[in-house]
């Protein structure tokens, strides 16, 4: 909560003391000479406070965790490949939290072409959003009936998406695993771009390139930096141990009334565990009725390593028949608890006890801050603490024991000893209250008092149960604990446990919002002692850390400050703060080294240590490093170097095992609790080493008390609750000897008197000695501040908080900029503190401004803090500290940025002699302001005279006021008190701009730039009756890009030199290629050569197709259009991107090198090709990738942004100022707010100087003495314009209907004129080819702002807005770049490139130089064209449509215009002939693109010549072409058929085909019955018709999506024809052999023999030649089939002879073929084995086959039985007869 800054301890004086307490040295550098070094300014470091940051302490009010805020997740799923799995259907699952969104299913594909674009939408807080996780998952053959079969699925929280650079994956490849066997492997890959964008962030989409580069799987997976490609899974063995501290719950009122009557006195909790990681959950078994319930158990959770899952969120929870409530929640952050780095650790942790925070302990029914338990915002109180441990196991998937699911498992494990977790200590906490302000009115009077906790210690709830106790005491675990210690201590001290609560006050008004407690010289105290593991060695670690991270955080802010305050020698400060750090980087060290030897408690105790004493060292050495590279060119690059540091450094002391828990102190009014502050335990720990201290311990700290939870959200939140000025002190009971001694001094205490007994902390102290001071609060104005009225502006006054005092500026009535400037004298301050810690780090003064109201309370308005200077009695009251300076201090309403305030804080001891020892206050005597006190002079700024000359141009996009339009509306311009009225604009209607343009008025303003006031502008309506409304207003805060300076003259003529640029166009061999510019001494008519080759095109590529190189001759013109030109273009924006992010990284990789010289290079000249010339600069060659060929086209240039952000706003001399009217919204992010109270623009622009100015600027030729600064500008009547729009193509289009899709079409609205090009809609498509262009005439200045939106077309009800973009035309058709044609590479007089503008190079170019006043052009004989003092030089020829050449000097001049930029003193960049690319916003979703749109304006006035017709950029129409696949043979086919009668393997073989993504008319070849060597003939046809555009080598597809569709949806794919071979069966499913997939742009030569055709031709792709069969066109030979087996690898199942035939349409038309072996062109039979005789021979075979192969055994066995049963039987039969013949005969 309160951010105190670190000071320097008593105890020790070491050499650092001195720079940090005597701020007056600052004359006096440390810093000795390096030995490295020789200038000694590169060495000189300062090491104390330049600039007073110090006295601006950063506290937020409002709890910025928890907030819900609105997020969007895109994700695009383009394809899918090496599903495993034969013949499948698949369909993607997307998954994000609960929301689950399904692509549309693709048939029998192992490799799926999806290119289906999902957006979710969410509002939570970021902590939630974070921890959701994102789920790919492939399904395969799911339906309505059936959910499908997993295939595998790939998880990662939505944080990690969000860390990434531009919070996105772009292209990259998901390895999906599958959770239910995870020895199995990767089962294939899905290609997706994900991007998260939260509020205000822009999201970067690169440009779309051809996807060759990106089928490198393994090189562009979707892992984040620095994970390894091939990931392990592994075992999370969480156990958990035991509980304790649980809070009395009590969930049902059954539950009381049960305990009435039975006297039931049980546990009322059924204490269990939930813990949540990468998606799963776990739980632990239920402890019945336990307020310390003991598990023992472990949860094992199997998962990817390193998981892409970054916390474990463990939940306590009580189990209840209703609905089980969380107690507590606690997460685990893997990245704290293990390293990635060489030396690095598995996540381990623990066994440790790990503290729970959440809503506070005293039971209700309905806990309203139940969220707090569920891990949402701060806990605002102890809940219970949790045993835990983490272990990590690497799994070895291929041994045979382990259990392939990812099922969560619960085991029990083990107890744990007592003292495995740390020997139990006695801990005393102390606490004196010094003062307690600013206590909330709205609290009431009751009673109030103050309650200290330290885990359960000190609650009075917890204390009820225990009979024994006084009812202050813990609760039965610290009974138990106390038996642990020893008996006798306790028996003498039976009292001692704790006062842990102040006595009950009446609070006293300090004025109209705030009380405060009148403690006066009686401060309450308050002790407890509590029972915890000694763990005070991971604490003190952490605080050495953080002392460190203080000490470098308040530097840097120093170091920023100066730079802002523009003093000198940032650079010397900076080396001061780094060699501070490095110093304090060696002290952590010899600590850390004791450290060592203690035996660790834990594995992750000793491992962290170890890191970070590696990370400590390394930075230390690297800022010894930095230090000596300090310049001041660099300093902002090592301040962001620094920065790093501190984040690291915050990262190391993080503590992810708990020890003592946090403090919290809770403000009770009348036994109800109020409000709370957490104290982290570490601060106000002791150590008997000054380092190992808390910052915060044995000191008086402010802490302001905040709302616990939701209700701490919004304007409820922003009032302080109560400031208090406390004393902590923490640490062993055995080392609580010195607890009082940081207290200032001159008090008494008063104990509990017990005779007999020994003495016990004091319950309060009597100040006997008082220090008195006034204080000085100088408040002279403040900017920027929060609209409170509807008007839109604010009457402010500011509130002065100090101590119980408070004072009030006066209010000062319709402003967002006051001045007060007046002194607030605040008389006997009484203050409590040694006087060193005054002076170090004295109480904070709240200044709080306030909208005084007629009626009601004054609105808050915001609030900052300060501290200030403070002079003790016995020192001087001079320079440097004295009299202080105004500073700005930044204004906070809630955590939003509310304006700034200038002002300086004193404070000065009363001594002996009483005020007479104070300074005087001398204020300016020349006006009296009666009992109002102005700043006095030392301090006020000094002020000189300036003249503000204002250009009135205009007003704009006026909404109506009142309900009423505005009709006579008038600007007033004020500033310091002075300013200057426009004239009235009769009628707005008619014409918004003004008759007069220039007026000025002079004013006294202070000679520091940085503390101009702000200028105001107003636009008032003058309505009937005399009566005035104020429309809307502007402050504008910064002056400083106004001033004028006349120095400027030289500067613009860049360097004296003067260049001659030759431009030549014979093309150059390769090689020699280089653009140089030679820089020559001044004045000679020097010559600079820069070669380019072919009428200024951009350097000689290629474009690589199909992996062959056009050829020269290919490149036909009347081939050619705009589009080809488009297509080109869009490859080198790719290319000169992807070159940015490879020099950026680079220039991150050489950090360590200086970047003194590149500074000159301006950023617009950067991604154009044609004009990186910098100045005076050799510059590399532009040939980067000598292989890699494009055709050599004329190109334009592609913006990636909207053109604005290129050209500064086209502000380069009208400005544009937004006019605001009505409150301030109270919204997080203020712009939300702005774009509703934006009621207008003021247009027009200002210039000061100081008075008087030199003349030679009068003494111009043509200087115009009323329009004063603003010369040649153009006059401001109307003109007509014909405007003309061209729209090329809509990106990422955000899904307007429930199918996920939208059916987009253009609507343009410009003036009166509204164009929707309804019926022109395009089908379910996100991502839209629009090509269209629409003319439209306006007039300037009533039409000036155009708006181009995509409407989502529907059948019934309205269509929906998807999102708009608007552009000023007015801005960009005055502007000095020239936006209203922009100007070709080239010129050409027909063909694709042909000049468009009405103006031609030659006229462009005379009527510029006659605007600027330059001396030219003058065209000289051999192509040599001369402007002011540069030559240029170009070629002179020109061919017109007949190839007939003719003399032209259009070249020469457009060469000029090419690098207008480098002529001297009117030079600027023209606008080239380009595409923007404008984000689509919608206003419902301010800041979150809804997609992109790329377009271009042209502009044309209507005086001029017209302009030709609009370019034709029509979608280019898809060509038709017919594939012709003949089948001939198949070969080594995998037999899959046992006969059953023969017992032969043989296959009924056919042969399927397709164009990849129509699988509805897939042909098949008749079935070759019976082979039996795999061989197969077919001679079979199979012609597939299809449109493909040959630019984006995509094939074209339009068909209706379901019965349902309304129309025909067009689809792009890749041109790719699949192959399958099949084993046809009668009843049963046909069975799937092999397959193989063709790109028809890039696919392996077929083998001539099939033995030549092996599987590599698949598996190893990139070695085998590739063809294109559109070169080719007809290409025959063998391709392998291949199939993957149960290993998951590809393996050979048959091989097909094939030819392939592509024709265009026409010859497809001229000679048709028949498909199978049809009329026409039939083909003949296929000579298979004759099979006509089958069925006679066939029951021959049979028999043979089944008696002699199949059966033999059986058939002999059962011979042998017959033969057996045979004799039986004539044995039986003959029996009988037999016998009586025996006895007849007998």
């Amino acid at each position: 909560m309160k951010r105190s800054k670190h000071r320097a301890h008593k105890e020790e004086k070491n050499g650092d003391e001195p720079a940090i307490l005597e701020t007056e040295n600052l004359g006096m550098f440390r810093g000795g000479q390096d030995p490295d070094t020789v200038s000694l300014a590169s060495v000189t470091a300062v090491t104390t406070n330049v600039s007073n940051k110090r006295s601006k302490p950063d506290i937020k009010m409002e709890p910025s965790a928890g907030r819900p805020m609105d997020y969007q997740v895109s994700v695009t799923v383009v394809e899918a490949r090496q599903l495993v799995g034969l013949n499948m259907d698949p369909v993607v699952c997307v998954e994000i939290g609960d929301d689950k969104k399904y692509t549309s299913m693709k048939e029998s594909t192992n490799c799926p072409y999806y290119n289906e674009y999902f957006v979710f939408d969410f509002h939570v807080p970021p902590d939630v959003m974070f921890d959701k996780i994102l789920k790919l998952s492939v399904i395969h053959s799911k339906n309505l009936l059936r959910s499908g079969t997993l295939v595998g699925s790939f998880k990662m929280d939505v944080g990690t998406i969000y860390t990434q650079p531009e919070h996105q994956f772009y292209h990259k490849w998901a390895a999906l695993s599958d959770p239910e066997d995870i020895t199995a492997g990767c089962k294939g890959y899905i290609k997706c771009d994900i991007a998260v964008v939260g509020k205000g962030d822009n999201i970067k989409t690169p440009h779309k390139a051809n996807e060759s580069d990106e089928d490198d799987i393994e090189g562009n997976l979707l892992l984040p930096e620095g994970v390894p490609a091939e990931r392990q899974w592994a075992r999370y063995y969480l156990k958990i141990y035991r509980a304790e501290g649980l809070p009395r719950m009590n969930t049902s009122i059954m539950a009381n009334v049960k305990k009435a009557f039975i006297g039931d006195n049980k546990d009322l909790v059924d204490p269990y565990i939930q813990v949540q990681f990468a998606g799963q959950k776990g739980k632990t078994s239920i402890q019945k009725s336990s307020y310390e319930p003991i598990w023992n158990e472990q949860i094992v959770f199997t998962e990817m390593f390193p998981p892409l899952c970054k916390r474990i969120k463990l939940q306590l929870r009580d189990a209840d028949k209703v609905n089980d409530v969380a107690i507590g929640t606690h997460f685990l952050d893997l990245r704290k608890i293990s390293n990635e780095g060489e030396k690095g650790f598995l996540p381990t942790l623990g066994p440790a006890w790990v503290n729970m925070y959440g809503s506070t302990r005293d039971y209700t029914l309905m806990d309203e801050y139940q969220e707090l338990n569920e891990g949402l915002g701060e806990g605002v109180s102890f809940r219970a603490r949790l045993l835990i441990s983490l272990g990590l196991e690497l799994l070895d998937t291929s041994s045979p024991e382990i259990t392939c699911s990812t099922e969560v498992q619960v085991e029990g494990v083990p107890n744990i000893s007592e003292s495995a977790t740390g020997k139990v200590e006695e801990f005393f906490l102390f606490g004196s209250f010094l003062e307690a302000t600013m206590i909330d009115r709205k609290i009431g009077d009751k009673p109030i008092s103050f309650e200290v906790t330290i885990g359960n210690y000190g609650s009075e709830t917890d204390g009820v149960y225990k009979p024994k106790s006084k009812g202050k005491k813990g609760d039965e675990e610290e009974s138990e604990l106390i038996q642990n210690s020893s008996d006798e201590e306790m028996d003498d001290d039976p009292d001692l446990a704790a006062v842990a609560a102040t006595p009950p006050m009446k609070p006293v008004i300090t004025d109209r919002n705030y009380f405060h407690l009148p403690y006066f010289e009686r401060k309450p105290c308050i002790y407890i002692k509590s029972w915890w593991q000694d763990h005070r060695r991971r604490l003190y670690n952490a605080n050495i850390i953080d002392n460190l991270a203080d000490k470098l955080e308040e530097g840097l802010n120093d170091v920023q400050e100066i730079i802002k305050t523009e003093k000198a020698f940032p650079e010397r400060r900076l080396r001061g703060v780094l060699e501070e750090l490095s110093n304090g980087c060696s002290q952590y060290l010899a600590l850390a080294n004791k450290d060592q030897s203690q035996s660790g408690r834990t594995r992750l105790d000793r491992e962290r240590l170890k890191l970070c004493m590696a990370e400590v060292e390394s930075i230390g050495q690297q800022a010894k490093t930095m230090r000596s590279q300090v310049k001041k060119s660099t300093v902002r690059d090592k301040i962001k170097l620094a920065q790093n540091f501190l984040l690291k450094l915050r990262f190391m002391a993080e503590e992810p095992q708990h020890s003592v828990p946090d403090v919290f102190i809770w403000m009770l009014s009348n036994g109800k609790r109020m409000a709370y502050a957490r104290v982290p335990s570490k601060d106000i720990l002791f150590s008997s080493v000054g380092e190992e201290t808390g910052k915060e311990c044995g000191k008086v700290k402010t802490v302001f008390l905040r709302i616990p939870g939701k209700k701490g959200f919004g304007p409820a939140g922003w009032t302080v609750q109560a400031k208090l000025e406390v004393y902590l002190w923490l640490g062993l009971n055995r080392q609580r000897k010195d607890y009082l001694s940081g207290l200032p001094n001159g008090f008494e205490e008063n104990k509990l008197s017990r005779p007999g007994m020994p003495p016990s902390p004091p319950i309060s102290l009597t100040y006997m000695m008082k220090q008195i001071f006034q204080l000085r609060v100088h408040m002279y104005q403040a900017r920027s501040l929060f609209a409170a009225d509807s008007t839109g502006l604010s009457d402010p006054f500011a509130r002065v908080f100090f101590s119980t005092q408070s004072q009030v500026t006066e209010v000062l009535a319709e402003t967002l900029c006051p001045t007060w400037d007046q002194l607030l004298v605040f008389e006997n301050v009484e203050l409590f503190g040694t006087a060193v810690e005054l002076r170090d780090d004295p109480p904070i003064i709240v200044i709080e401004i306030y909208d005084q109201d007629t009626v009601g309370k004054a609105d808050f308005m915001g609030r900052t803090f300060a501290k200030p200077v403070v002079k003790m009695a016995d020192e001087h009251y001079g320079p440097p500290r004295f009299p202080p300076q105004l500073e700005y201090y930044q204004i906070y309403r809630g955590n939003c940025t509310a304006g700034e305030m200038l002002a300086a804080f004193e404070l000065l001891q009363i001594g002996p002699n009483g005020k007479a020892d104070l300074p005087p206050i001398d204020g300016p005597t020349d006006f009296d302001r009666g009992p109002i006190l102005p700043v006095p002079l030392g301090i006020r700024p000094v002020l000189s005279k300036y003249r503000i000359e204002v250009l009135f141009w205009g007003l704009r996009d006026l909404k109506r006021v009142n309900l009423a339009q505005v009709d006579r509306p008038r600007v007033d311009i004020e500033c310091a008190g002075k300013g200057v009225q426009s004239a009235l604009i009769p009628n707005y209607k008619k014409n918004p701009n003004f008759s007069t343009l220039v007026k000025w008025f002079e004013v006294d303003l202070p000679e520091n730039e940085l503390l101009h006031p702000p200028l105001n502008i107003r636009v008032v309506d003058c309505r009937a009756f005399g009566r005035y409304t104020l429309v809307g207003s502007h402050a504008v805060t910064s002056m400083r890009k106004f001033i004028y300076r006349p120095s400027d003259k030289q500067a613009n003529n860049w360097s004296t030199s003067e260049e001659i640029i030759v431009v030549s166009l014979e093309p150059e061999p390769n090689f020699k290629k280089m653009d140089t510019v030679v820089k020559l001494d001044s004045c000679s008519d020097a010559v600079v050569k820069v070669e380019d080759d072919d009428k200024g095109g951009k350097g000689k590529k290629k474009r690589k197709k199909g992996g062959e190189d056009l050829e020269e001759d290919e490149l036909d013109e009347s081939m050619l259009d705009w589009w080809s030109k488009y297509f080109v273009s869009i490859e080198t924006l790719t290319e000169t991107l992807r070159s940015q992010e490879a020099a950026l990284s680079d220039s991150e990789d050489k950090d360590e090198m200086d970047i003194t010289e590149g500074g000159e290079i301006k950023p617009d000249d950067f991604p154009v090709k044609g004009s990186k010339r910098g100045k005076n600069k050799k510059k590399k060659s532009i040939v980067d990738t000598p292989e890699r060929k494009k055709p050599k086209l004329d190109e334009l240039k592609v913006y990636p942004k909207e053109l604005e952000a290129e050209f500064g706003n086209f502000e380069d001399w009208l400005h544009i100022f937004n006019l605001y009217r009505g409150k301030s919204g109270d919204d997080d992010d203020q712009n939300v707010a702005d774009e509703d109270r934006l009621i207008g623009k003021f247009k027009g622009s200002l210039c000061m100087y100081k008075v008087p100015l030199s003349d030679d600027i009068s003494r111009e030729s043509g200087f115009d003495s009323s329009m004063g600064m603003f010369q040649n500008i153009p006059h401001n009547d109307p003109i007509n314009v014909l405007v003309r729009v061209y729209v090329i193509r809509a990106t990422d289009l955000h899904p307007a209907d429930i199918n996920g899709k939208a059916d987009p079409y253009i609507a343009i609205k410009l003036g009166k004129s509204d164009i929707k090009d309804k019926e022109n809609y395009i089908s379910k498509q996100l991502n839209p080819l629009f090509g269209k262009s629409f003319d439209i005439e306006a007039t300037f200045p009533m039409d000036s702002t155009l708006t181009v939106s995509i409407f989502d077309w529907d059948l019934v009800g309205t269509d929906d807005l998807i999102g708009e973009t608007r552009i000023d035309l007015e801005n960009r058709y005055f502007s000095k770049h020239r936006a209203t044609c922009g100007v070709a590479s080239s010129y050409a007089i027909h063909g694709y490139n042909v000049w468009r503008d009405p103006m031609k190079p030659t006229h462009i170019l005379a009527k510029l130089c006659k605007e600027g006043k330059l001396d030219g052009p003058h065209y000289g004989p051999g192509g040599r064209v001369k402007v002011a003092n540069r030559v240029f030089m170009a070629g002179t020829e020109i061919e017109d449509d007949n190839g007939l050449k003719k003399p032209t000097e259009e070249h020469l001049a457009l060469t000029v215009l090419n690098h207008w930029e480098e002529i001297p003193k009117v030079g600027c960049k023209l606008i080239p002939e380009h595409v923007e690319t404008r984000p689509l916003l919608h206003p419902d979703k301010p800041g979150i693109e809804q997609g992109r749109i790329e377009m271009w304006v042209d502009m044309f006035p209507k005086e001029m010549t017209a302009p030709g017709p609009a370019i034709d950029i029509s979608p280019r129409k898809p060509k038709k072409f017919e594939l012709r696949v003949i089948i001939w043979n198949t070969d080594e086919v995998v037999l899959e058929d046992d006969d059953i009668f023969t017992g032969e393997k043989s296959s009924d073989i056919f042969v399927r085909g397709w164009l990849k993504g129509q699988q509805e008319d897939k042909q098949d070849t008749d079935v070759h019955y019976h082979s039996i060597t795999g061989e197969g003939n077919f001679n079979w046809r199979f012609v597939y018709p299809f449109d493909y555009l040959m630019a984006e080598e995509k094939i074209v597809i339009s068909k209706k999506e379901s019965m349902f569709a309304w129309d025909e949806t067009e689809y792009k794919i890749p041109a790719r024809l699949n192959l399958q071979v099949w084993d046809a069966d009668h009843f049963s499913a046909d069975d799937f052999l092999g397959a193989i997939e063709l790109d028809l742009n890039r696919f392996p030569r077929g083998a001539k023999t099939p033995k030549q055709c092996t599987i590599e031709m698949v598996t190893n792709e990139a070695e085998m030649p590739m063809v294109s069969i559109f070169k080719q066109k007809r290409i025959k030979g063998w391709w392998p089939f291949v199939a993957r087996n149960e290993e998951d690898e590809f393996e050979l199942t048959g091989k097909v002879e094939a030819e392939l035939h592509l024709l265009t349409g026409d010859e497809a038309e001229k000679s048709p073929v028949g498909e199978g072996r049809n009329e026409p062109e039939p083909l003949e039979k296929p000579n298979r084995p004759d099979i006509a005789l089958l069925w006679f021979l066939i029951p021959f075979k049979a028999m043979k086959n089944l008696v002699c192969n199949q059966y033999r055994w059986l058939v002999i066995k059962l011979v042998l039985l017959l033969l057996v049963v045979a004799m039986l039987g004539l044995f039986i039969y003959n029996m009988p007869g037999y016998m009586v013949k025996k006895m007849l005969g007998a």
